[in-house]
């Protein structure tokens, strides 16, 4: 299991966004990566692609396809990664705060330069 920070945006049925997640890969020299997030959505059906920024390490491009709840604050699906045999489940949950204020407390929480 690993734990992220997504920004999921959607607009008119498009998604589109970003994603932080801490480098798990035995000997990986990064302790993060970074990925963009592009797919849609139709009703409750979710799909996108995350590619990963720089790719490498393991890390490249990862299939998404899942379904939105009615309050629009859980994705549950699977994922799969294309040409392996790679695939698991996810699920992404909503922060209970709005997005500013979850951004403006991680700036407080940053060292004074």
């Amino acid at each position: 299991m690993v734990t992220f920070l997504a920004t999921l945006i959607e607009s008119g049925g498009a998604l589109a966004g970003n994603v932080t997640e801490p480098c798990i890969t035995p000997g990986c020299p990064m302790s993060t990566h970074n990925a963009s997030i592009a797919g849609d959505r139709s009703g409750s059906a979710v799909s996108f692609v995350k590619r990963y920024e720089p790719p490498g390490y393991g890390y490249d491009t990862v299939f998404y396809r899942g379904v939105v709840n009615a309050e629009a604050t859980e994705i549950d699906g699977r994922w799969s990664v294309p040409g392996t045999t790679a695939s698991g489940t996810f699920l992404m949950v909503r922060s209970s705060k709005p997005a500013e204020a979850v951004a403006a407390e991680e700036r407080t929480k940053e060292p004074a330069r």
